[in-house]
C-alpha cells in the first residue's frame, strides 16, 4: 500500500507506525508543516485542533531526534493536563519503534513519579507551563540542551495567564533552538510573543474544515461527570444500540469505562495506546465481526479507524474544539444510513456544545434521560412481552405440567403465576437503577442563594454576585494575590488536584494585590469545599470561599 507520508523522507520507523495507525494521506497541515519543520527553522501555524497539527510537529520532532542523548531534546507547552496527556501519547505511538522516551508533567500530579522518569532520562517532555517551571526551579528538569520548543494552542495559554510562565521557560532555553507556535487565533499578544522569541518563523494558515453530518442524529444530554456512567447505562438499557463507539479523552478513562460496562453486562473492550499492533488489530476485528458491540476509545487511538455499520457514536467527554466532534460522529450514518450520535455533557462543557453548534451549524437535540420510573416500566413492558411470546408459540408442555402439580398442591393459578414472574425478575437485582442527580438549568444557575441552598450538602449563603458571568460556574474567593507571588497556574493545579478535576474547567481567574477570584463549575462545588480537603498552594493552606 502506498502511503503519501514517504514523501517527507522521514525515518523508515516513522513511516512504519503511521501506517499501522492508519495514516496514508497527510493533512494540508503535515504537508505544509512537516518540511519545514525538518530544516529545523521557527514556524507559525494557525490551525485549529483536528487538522492533524499534533503529527505536524512531533513527526519532523522525532525525525530529529538524537537517541541515547539522555538527556530533554525536545520540549512542548500545552494549556492543560488534557492535552498535554494527549500529545504525549501520540508522541510515544508514532515513536514507538525508535525506543523514544516521552513524559507528560502537569499540576495536581505526584512530583515523585515525574522526577524519577527525568532522572532515568527522557527525551522529550510535554507539560503545562506552571508544573514545567516547577520541576526546573527544582534543578531535576535540565532544558539547556533543548533543540526544538513547541507551544501548543498558545491562545489559550495566554488566555489562561501563562504568558510570564511561558516567557520564563523560553529564556532558560538555547537561543539557537527552533520554535514552532501554533495557535487557532493570532492576537496581539500572540504576536509579540513570537517577535521576541522567534527568528524569522514561517508562517502556516489551515482553514477549518467544514464537514456535513446531515445524515446522523445529533443529541445531547446534560448530566454532571460524576453521573456520566449511570446516565451511559440507562440509554444502553433503553436504546436500541447495535455497535457502540465510545470516546473518552485519556486511556486510563477508556479502560475504566469499558471495565464498569463490562461488569454492568454490556461487555465493552478498550482501543488505546496501551495496546501493540496486534492486540489492536484483533479488538477491531471482534468488533467488526459484532463479537464485542461497544468500543470506548480515546481520539488518538481512533485513528485511521474505518468500520462501517457503527449505529452509535457516543461522546462521553465531549473534545475541547468543533473538529474532532465532527470527525468523531462521521464514523456513524455512513455509506447513506442513518446513524446516532449522543454526547454526554457536564456544564462546565457548555461552551464546547456551542462552539460544536456554530461549526456544525446544526442545534443539536437535548434530550432528557430515562427516569427509573421509565426504566422499571420498561423492563416490566419488555417482561410481559416476552411472556405473550412463549405463550403464542406454545412450548411450554413441561413448564405447564409443573403449573398442574402446583394447582392440585393446591396454590391458585394466578399467584403461581405471580411467583413465577417474580423468580424471572430476580436478575433486575443485579442491574440496580443507579442514581443520577439533575443538573439545574441555566435560570435557577442564574438565580439567588435559596435555589442553591436546596442542593444536598450545601449550607453557605448564595447571593447573585457568587455566579460567575458564564451560566453553570460558581466565583469562590481565596486571601492570596499578586503580593504571595500567586500565578494563574498555582491556582489551576491546586484546584484541579483538590477537586479532581481537568484544568481546562477552570474558569474566569482575576489575580488582585492581597486576594484572588476564580469561576468554578458548579458541579464540583461540595468537593472544593470540603473542610476535609484543604486547598494546598505553595504548601500553605488556602481558605476558599464562596463569593459574597
Amino acid at each position: 500500500m502506498t502511503n503519501e507520508f514517504m514523501q517527507f523522507n522521514l525515518r523508515p520507523e516513522l513511516v512504519q507506525a503511521v501506517t499501522e495507525l492508519g495514516y496514508t494521506t497527510p493533512t494540508p497541515i503535515q504537508i505544509e508543516m512537516i518540511p519545514v519543520m525538518i530544516t529545523g527553522c521557527d514556524v507559525i501555524g494557525q490551525a485549529q485542533t483536528g487538522t492533524g497539527k499534533t503529527a505536524a510537529f512531533a513527526l519532523p520532532i522525532l525525525h530529529r531526534l538524537v537517541n541515547g542523548q539522555g538527556r530533554v531534546q525536545s520540549l512542548i507547552l500545552t494549556p492543560t493536563r488534557e492535552l498535554a496527556t494527549q500529545v504525549s501519547e501520540a508522541i510515544a505511538e508514532y515513536g514507538k519503534f525508535m525506543g523514544v522516551r516521552t513524559l507528560a508533567v502537569y499540576g495536581g500530579q505526584a512530583y515523585g513519579p515525574q522526577i524519577n522518569k527525568l532522572n532515568r532520562g527522557v527525551d522529550i517532555v510535554v507539560g503545562t507551563p506552571g508544573r514545567l517551571i516547577d520541576l526546573i526551579n527544582k534543578k531535576v528538569l535540565d532544558i539547556s540542551h533543548v533543540h526544538t520548543v513547541v507551544l501548543d494552542e498558545a491562545d489559550e495559554m495566554l488566555s489562561m495567564g501563562f504568558v510570564e510562565d511561558i516567557e520564563t521557560i523560553l529564556s532558560s532555553t538555547p537561543a539557537e533552538r527552533q520554535t514552532a507556535l501554533f495557535s487557532a487565533t493570532m492576537p496581539t499578544e500572540i504576536r509579540r510573543l513570537a517577535g521576541k522569541y522567534m527568528h524569522q518563523p514561517h508562517e502556516i494558515t489551515i482553514k477549518r474544515e467544514q464537514v456535513t453530518v446531515d445524515n446522523t442524529e445529533q443529541r445531547y444530554y446534560m448530566v454532571y461527570h460524576k453521573d456520566k456512567l449511570a446516565a451511559l447505562t440507562r440509554l444502553f438499557e433503553m436504546d436500541d444500540f447495535t455497535s457502540v463507539l465510545i470516546f473518552v479523552r485519556t486511556r486510563a478513562t477508556s479502560s475504566e469505562i469499558a471495565n464498569q460496562l463490562t461488569a454492568r453486562g454490556y461487555p465493552a473492550e478498550a482501543l488505546n495506546g496501551d495496546l501493540n499492533q496486534e492486540a489492536r488489530e484483533r479488538t477491531l476485528e471482534r468488533f467488526r465481526q459484532n463479537r464485542v458491540k461497544v468500543l470506548v476509545a480515546t481520539d488518538v487511538a481512533a485513528r485511521g479507524l474505518d468500520i462501517d455499520n457503527i449505529s452509535h457514536v457516543i461522546n462521553f467527554d465531549l473534545p475541547e474544539n468543533a473538529e474532532p466532534y465532527v470527525h468523531r460522529i462521521g464514523r456513524t450514518g455512513r455509506a447513506g444510513k442513518s446513524g446516532v450520535a449522543l454526547s454526554l455533557v457536564s456544564p462546565s462543557d457548555r461552551q464546547h456544545l456551542q462552539q460544536i453548534e456554530r461549526f456544525t451549524r446544526k442545534k443539536l437535540i437535548k434530550s432528557e434521560l430515562p427516569s427509573e420510573e421509565d426504566l422499571i416500566k420498561y423492563r416490566e413492558a419488555n417482561l410481559l412481552k416476552q411472556v405473550s411470546t412463549w405463550l403464542g408459540r406454545g412450548r411450554c408442555r413441561r413448564e405447564r405440567a409443573m403449573v398442574d402439580q402446583l394447582v392440585e398442591e393446591g396454590f391458585e393459578p394466578l399467584d403461581i403465576a405471580a411467583a413465577a414472574l417474580k423468580i424471572a425478575r430476580a436478575e433486575e437485582k443485579q442491574r440496580p437503577i443507579e442514581p443520577v442527580a439533575q443538573v439545574m438549568d441555566r435560570e435557577k444557575v442564574q438565580r439567588t442563594g435559596r435555589k442553591f441552598q436546596d442542593r444536598p450538602m450545601m449550607n453557605q449563603n448564595f447571593s447573585r454576585n457568587s455566579t460567575s458571568h458564564e451560566a453553570g460556574m460558581v466565583r469562590l474567593t481565596m486571601d492570596v494575590g499578586k503580593n504571595h507571588g500567586l500565578r494563574p497556574s498555582d491556582i489551576v493545579g491546586a484546584i484541579a488536584a483538590q477537586a479532581s478535576i481537568p484544568g481546562s474547567v477552570i474558569g474566569k481567574i482575576r489575580i488582585q494585590d492581597n486576594n484572588t477570584q476564580v469561576d468554578v463549575p458548579e458541579e464540583y462545588l461540595t468537593r472544593l469545599l470540603e473542610k476535609s480537603r484543604p486547598v494546598v498552594i505553595r504548601k500553605q493552606r488556602i481558605s476558599l470561599q464562596v463569593a459574597s
